[in-house]
């Protein structure tokens, strides 16, 4: 068995969701030497999340992102509000949706359906750098 673990560093988003699949696989080019495994994604932040989800239509990442504000409005009276009012409906909005993915690996290639695809989910109007640490175990 093999352990490979690395940190992927992704430039400052806007808010919203965007799909981050092909930059994760170019950033990991020992993710080919796997013949069976598992990638475990980690995101290191607390007002941003990851998830998966459909990668072809891009109504999708817009009916998602108003999905959550809706579930999460900046208007809610939040007690934490120093950082500003888009950071305690970040926080709500990276709980619901969590820090980690982990997704099968076969023949090197990540075992993602068809219309799936890994997403940056930014909770915050500007949130800058997100880092990842991304750890593939498998032989």
């Amino acid at each position: 068995m093999t352990w490979i673990q690395q940190e992927i560093d992704l430039d400052p988003r806007s808010r919203g969701f965007h799909l981050i699949t092909d930059e994760v696989v170019r950033r990991l080019p020992r993710l080919s030497e796997v013949r069976v495994g598992l990638l475990h994604l980690f995101i290191q932040h607390t007002s941003a999340s990851l998830s998966i989800n459909e990668n072809a239509d891009p109504d999708v990442p817009r009916d998602l992102e108003n999905s959550f504000s809706a579930l999460a409005p900046e208007s809610f009276p939040y007690e934490h509000t120093v950082e500003g009012p888009d950071d305690m409906p970040a926080h709500v909005k990276a709980s619901l949706l969590g820090a980690a993915l982990t997704i099968p690996i076969n023949s090197g290639r990540l075992c993602l359906g068809a219309w799936q695809g890994i997403y940056l989910c930014e909770h915050r109007n500007r949130g800058g750098r997100r880092r990842l640490v991304a750890t593939i175990w498998g032989e």
